[in-house]
């Protein structure tokens, strides 16, 4: 009797692999599970109620001596960079996708030629196309630690976002490093002095190839209310009844783009127009004599909230370095239940008809 072997070169079909498969169990209902534990795992798992001991045994030590070589390392999976087909959800463009929260010191001049290292918060984000399934996060913090050893600026947060555009192969970005910015004050009248601390934010945004570079600061003050102020002192005059006005704790968020080619805007400058606009900043150093002062500097300066916003933007207005800017300020009330809040803009770059909910509830100063 003549056997044929079937051809080598015909593909096999689903009943090609069907029969393989009844094959595979008719030797398992016979084998020990030692010899199903000797089979490659991805064949054991086809077993029907195979035991645990199929699977190989996994080392419970942490290697400490492998090394990751470039050969490892490109089998490695990236689930990030798959194919569109493992998107989930809209295949739609993200507009920005990265991290927040990335913390390391930085060094940053300051007017005086003196340098600050302070610890910064990163946020660093870029667009993902449509037909892209993620990022590789890391690189976004590879790409920043390349430049962080070096004097901090806004040419340097440029080179840090052009090198992750580049890695991340993305059209648009946005990069924001945000710190606490320490200024030595002196006390009004007492000569005592002490560091007053700013929290401000720097950030360039490149979208469609134009760049634009951001300034934020929140700068702290108390606003006596001038219609309270004026009441007290109706009070004490037509009644001989002491009152006082009610005043409270305020912060104005200032953000600004310098214009292109001005001299340098230091962060000095910003809240010198600040405390030029408002005089009236919190205190750090107090004896009796400089809150008696500061009583009298708040009486000197009583302010509304719509006072206040006018007055920064009278000041940002006067230096010729600044461009677009937008006032955000937040008067906490002391009087009522609610607080008092004003947005002033100029320029395109801070229009908008949406304000994010949890804006001003930001407008806090923490101590």
């Amino acid at each position: 009797m003549n056997s044929h072997s079937r051809s080598m070169t015909k593909a096999p079909d689903r009943a090609d692999a069907e029969e393989a498969l009844d094959l595979l169990r008719q030797w398992a209902s016979a084998a020990t599970e030692t010899e199903i534990a000797q089979l490659n795992p991805a064949v054991a798992r086809l077993l029907p109620d195979a035991p645990a001991g199929n699977y190989p045994d996994l080392s419970r030590h942490y290697p400490e001596g492998f090394v990751a070589d470039s050969n490892y390392r490109a089998t490695l999976p990236d689930l990030q960079n798959g194919p569109s087909s493992l998107i989930r959800g809209a295949h739609e463009q993200i507009q920005h996708v990265g991290i927040s929260n990335f913390r390391l010191p930085i060094r940053f001049h300051t007017r005086d030629n003196g340098d600050l290292t302070l610890e910064t918060s990163v946020t660093g984000t870029v667009s993902l196309e449509a037909d892209k399934k993620g990022i590789n996060m890391s690189r976004i913090m590879r790409s920043f630690y390349k430049h962080a050893e070096r004097t901090f600026s806004f040419e340097v947060m440029e080179a840090a976002l052009d090198d992750y555009l580049t890695d991340l192969e993305s059209v648009d970005a946005r990069l924001q490093m945000r710190f606490s910015f320490p200024v030595k004050i002196e006390s009004l009248r007492s000569g005592l002095s002490g560091y007053q601390y700013y929290d401000i934010a720097l950030e360039i945004v490149d979208h469609d190839g134009e760049r634009t570079k951001i300034i934020h600061l929140d700068y702290v003050y108390s606003s006596t209310c001038p219609c309270s102020l004026e009441l007290s002192e109706h009070a004490r005059s037509s009644r001989g009844q002491l009152a006082t006005p009610h005043s409270q704790r305020s912060v104005a968020r200032i953000s600004l783009v310098q214009e292109p080619g001005a001299p340098v805007l230091w962060f000095e400058d910003v809240i010198d127009h600040c405390r030029c606009a408002v005089p009236t900043e919190t205190q750090v150093m107090v004896k009796r004599e400089d809150e008696q002062a500061f009583a009298e500097l708040n009486a000197a300066n009583p302010i509304f909230v719509e006072d206040a916003a006018r007055l920064f933007c009278e000041a940002l207005q006067s230096d010729p370095r600044v461009g677009d800017f937008r006032v955000v300020a937040s008067h906490q009330e002391s009087l009522h239940s609610h607080d008092a809040i004003s947005v002033l803009t100029q320029g395109a770059t801070f229009a908008t008809r949406s304000i994010d909910p949890k804006l001003f509830s930001t407008l806090i100063h923490q101590g």
